[in-house]
């Protein structure tokens, strides 16, 4: 008895601390303090508040801005840029090697003096060994004048060969022109450049300002989805989108400065300006410029760009010097070889021969005496040489042949390849021209469409119509209409430039065509053909009349 009592107390302990374990689990946690509300929180009870819209952001231009326009951009491109600068210099210098090619025609000119002296044997022409100590002077046009022979050192110096004189006259004119050609293509890449930075600039700073609006009227969006959230007449989810869509908007202005930023570091570079100076464009409004005229077909473009583009002029100068190049090549065996020198000056000199006494027998049998050094007296020389040069036996003479036909083929076909080039770019420019104009129209009619949805959406929302998101995805694609109305303006400009240059930058009058019909108004009044009688106009004051 005793054991089974003792076993019952001890179950009945074991469950009264089972039944209060369990009641101290199953107790709900302690409750949060709540929140403190603020005045401006009217959010019921229960309810999450969306925040308010957060101000801008910091932006990363720094004050001091200089303004510019294109014109100013390229009149600094034309004086400042270094490729240009490096053309005009490759320009002196090949003007300069013409002028030396031209200075071939005039003779060397030297001025000079020399003193000859020997001590010992000498060999005669009969092969007698004869012991001399002589010594001679020379001096005037030209030097080195040495015992019977003639001045070694011409005072007036020819040493031609008379086809490299002439043809490399022509050669010279040739490449002047392909380096002015060349500088003519350098100067129109070179402001093409120049023109596509200054746009994108001008889309950079376009871009700025359409950022900074789409902005504004995120956050405003974004405040009227918080309220709707926390009035609890819209879902907070539609408030985070709408901040969302407020981050993206401060993303997109923070980039659109850097974009800008860079824009004026690439034209700075160009125009070979400090980096540090920020450039604004003075332009108020983004409108399509047309530089070529529409009614022009692209044959004619083809036709303006084979005339006017100075790489095919360089090639065309290319050409003409290879094709000089192997004229020279064929009469070069046939060219004359001439050497012309003429020396006039003071010479005098002597011996121990004619100096010791009873002088000296010359070959004549007369006997000479004289002192051992002087005797000056005047003397001039001409050496007149004419000869021909047939190299390696005439072998190498035909290997220069070949090379210079060779590369009158290869030259011709550069000339080709350029020709090529040049089409494909004008029908490029040409077609990209096309459909940017087609473009602006489509872009602008969804700018008016997008802006006008949005406010129109924007007014319902205000009117308590309509769902927050609703406004928040019209923001989107007004936002999107317009970047890309902006970009298909500033593209349009840029295919406009680039077909310009890609015609070789023609003038106006190239461009010039009539006015289409269909484009002039007709006359108020029908004038039938034929003679016609003009009256007098009746605006003509009356004749006056004469006193008596």
């Amino acid at each position: 008895m005793f054991s089974f009592r003792s076993l019952g107390v001890r179950l009945a302990f074991g469950l009264i601390r089972m039944v209060l374990v369990s009641a101290v689990v199953a107790q709900p946690p302690t409750a949060a303090p709540p929140k403190n509300v603020g005045p401006a929180d009217k959010s019921p009870p229960g309810k999450v508040s969306a925040p308010l819209p957060p101000p801008p952001p910091g932006t990363i231009l720094r004050p001091g801005e200089n303004p510019i326009d294109l014109g100013t951009a390229l009149k600094l491109a034309g004086v400042e840029n270094p490729d240009l600068l490096l053309a005009r210099e490759r320009i002196a210098e090949i003007v300069a090697q013409r002028q030396l090619a031209v200075a071939q025609l005039l003779p060397n000119l030297n001025l000079g003096t020399s003193f000859d002296s020997h001590n010992g044997v000498l060999q005669q022409s009969t092969g007698n060994i004869l012991s001399v100590n002589r010594s001679s002077m020379y001096f005037g046009l030209g030097a080195s004048a040495v015992g019977s022979g003639t001045v070694n050192i011409p005072g007036l110096y020819y040493n031609l060969n008379v086809g490299e004189a002439w043809y490399g006259l022509l050669i010279s004119r040739q490449r002047v022109r392909t380096a002015e050609s060349v500088a003519a293509a350098v100067q129109n890449d070179t402001l093409l450049r120049v023109c596509l930075a200054y746009l994108d600039l001008l889309r950079g700073d376009g871009r700025r300002a359409i950022a900074a609006k789409n902005r504004g009227e995120a956050a405003e969006v974004a405040r009227l989805t918080a309220e709707y959230a926390n009035t609890g007449q819209g879902r907070k989810a539609d408030a985070d989108r709408a901040s969302v869509e407020l981050r993206r908007r401060d993303i997109e202005l923070t980039q659109a400065e850097a974009d800008t930023l860079t824009a004026s570091a690439r034209l700075c570079q160009l125009l070979n300006l400090d980096p540090t100076t920020r450039l604004k464009p003075i332009d108020g409004w983004v409108v399509p410029a047309p530089i070529v005229p529409d009614p022009i077909p692209l044959p004619e473009l083809l036709a303006i760009a084979l005339l006017q583009r100075p790489e095919l002029a360089a090639r065309r100068s290319e050409v003409r010097t290879s094709l000089y190049e192997l004229s020279l090549a064929k009469v070069l065996p046939f060219a004359p070889n001439a050497i012309l020198g003429y020396s006039a000056g003071g010479f005098g000199g002597g011996s121990n021969l004619i100096s010791q006494p009873g002088g000296f027998i010359n070959g004549s049998g007369q006997r000479v005496e004289a002192p051992e050094f002087g005797d000056f007296s005047g003397r001039s020389d001409l050496d007149v040489v004419v000869y021909w040069t047939f190299r390696n036996m005439g072998v190498g003479n035909l290997a220069l042949i070949r090379g210079a036909d060779s590369r009158v083929r290869q030259t011709r076909l550069r000339e080709l390849e350029t020709l090529n080039t040049v089409r494909a770019e004008v029908a490029e420019a040409h077609a990209r021209v096309a459909a940017r104009f087609l473009q602006i129209d489509a872009a602008e009619q969804a700018t008016r469409s997008s802006g006008d949805a949005y406010t129109e959406d924007l007014t319902r929302i205000q009117g308590g119509k309509g769902l927050p998101l609703e406004l928040v995805d019209s923001l989107r694609i007004l936002s999107r209409s317009r970047y890309e109305y902006l970009d298909t303006i500033i593209d349009y400009n840029r295919a406009q430039f680039q077909l310009w240059v890609a015609l070789g930058r023609p003038p106006a009058n190239a461009l010039a065509r009539p006015v289409p019909p269909d484009l002039v108004p007709r006359p108020v009044i029908e004038v039938p053909p034929g003679p016609r009688v003009f009256p007098v106009p009746q605006m003509l004051p009356a004749p006056i009349p004469i006193k008596p």
